[in-house]
């Protein structure tokens, strides 16, 4: 495999595995949201960064895939996976003050 494919890869598979964190999260925290009332505060936050991250694993799919097959368009895909990362990156400063 090329460095890129494995690189893809690895952010692929983090993005997978922060999605699924983020979606078991919601879910208990929807179902506590009654006893806890400081966990429905949080829910649609935490909503926003599931879509953002699950658009990220997605995006990770299909460059890893365009990748892998040598598919013509593989570079668009990287394109925008990676400015998406860039737009994570910058997010996650601007949310940090």
């Amino acid at each position: 495999m090329r460095p890129l494919t494995v690189l893809t890869g690895i952010v692929l598979g983090s993005a997978a595995a922060t999605s699924f964190a983020l979606a078991a999260t919601l879910v208990v925290f929807a179902l506590l949201r009654d006893e806890h009332p400081q966990f429905r505060s949080e829910l649609p936050l935490l909503g926003v960064y599931l879509g953002v991250f699950l658009a990220l694993t997605a995006l990770a799919g299909t460059g890893f895939i365009g990748l892998a097959r040598q598919r013509p368009w593989r570079h668009w895909a990287q394109a925008a996976l990676w400015a998406a990362l860039a737009g994570l990156a910058a997010l996650y400063a601007a949310t940090r003050g």
